[in-house]
Formats: structure tokens, sequence, C-alpha cells
């Protein structure tokens, strides 16, 4: 599935747009769980669905553009085995140049959009042990969205409380 290209985030991300719904992106309105640092647990039960699902979520801005917003969403997929990362971005950024991934100024790389809702663009990756360990020990996250092919964006995510945040996914 997935995972950042670059050094390491894009090519099979066209597999994992089989896992994407919408109702992922809705998360950030589910009932607050617990929080952890800067993370939300956000859990609701989808439209279809018979037992409730969790997230954990972060809704952040650009420093300089309030308008520049993401929503970060880290999930389980459906058979319990693996986490999705799951960035929505707004309307209008530009597809091809993906959203690149910087953790504590190290360059992770980039992964491709897969498709755009109404509420935004989401790019989603399957989380290897690898990412989920630089996440878990890093400071911050900078996800990079471009509105032009040269101007990169980057909009700052705290990290702090990721990492008991995730292992309280059930």
């Amino acid at each position: 599935m997935g995972k950042f290209i670059g050094p390491v985030f894009a090519a099979a991300l066209a597999a994992v747009g089989v896992c994407l719904g919408s109702s992922g992106v809705a998360f950030a309105q589910g009932a607050v769980k617990s929080t952890h640092g800067d993370w939300q647990l956000r859990c609701e039960v989808p439209p279809g669905a018979k037992a409730e699902q969790c997230a954990l979520v972060q809704n952040v801005a650009a420093e300089d553009r309030p308008n520049l917003t993401l929503l970060v969403i880290v999930l389980k997929t459906a058979d319990q085995k693996s986490r999705l990362l799951r960035v929505v971005a707004p309307l209008g950024v530009l597809l091809p140049s993906g959203l690149g991934l910087k953790i504590d100024d190290k360059d992770i790389g980039r992964a491709g959009f897969v498709r755009c809702l109404t509420t935004g663009c989401v790019a989603e990756v399957v989380m290897d042990d690898t990412l989920l360990g630089q996440l878990k020990a890093g400071k911050s996250a900078t996800f990079i969205v471009f509105q032009t092919p040269e101007e990169g964006v980057g909009i700052p995510v705290s990290l702090s409380g990721f990492g008991p945040g995730v292992e309280t996914l059930p």
C-alpha cells in the first residue's frame, strides 16, 4: 500500500484509494473520547456501520494563512491490521505536487492526493513501522501543500501526545 516516497511517500497510493471513504473525514465531528497532548481521540458510528469507529485527530492552520487548514487523521484499517495517516487539505491546492512531510526538519517525502471531496482533498498512506516510529519520536511534523509549483506552504503539526494517542486507537 502507499507510503511516503521521496526519500521514502506516493506510488501505491492509488491502491489505498479503495480504502478511502468519506466517513473518515467526518471524524473531526465525532465525540471527543480523550485528549493526548495536541491530539484528540474522536469516535462516532458512521452511517451504515454497526460499530463505533475512532480516530486520532488534529486540525491545524498555517501560521501566516489562517484560511489554509489541514485535518490530520490517524485511524485503523477495517481489518484492524494497519494504521492509516489521512490528511485533508483545502480545495485549491495543487494536486500534482502532492503533500510533503518533514518530521523535525528531516524530509520524509511526498504523498499524492487520492481524491477530492466537498470538504477538501485527501492524501492517505498506510503507516509502516518506520514512519510510525518517526512520528512517535518526533516533536513536530510539517505538512507541505503547494498552491503553485514553486510555492510550498509548510503547516506545522505538533506531535505532542501522538505516541500515547495512537496506542489508544481501539
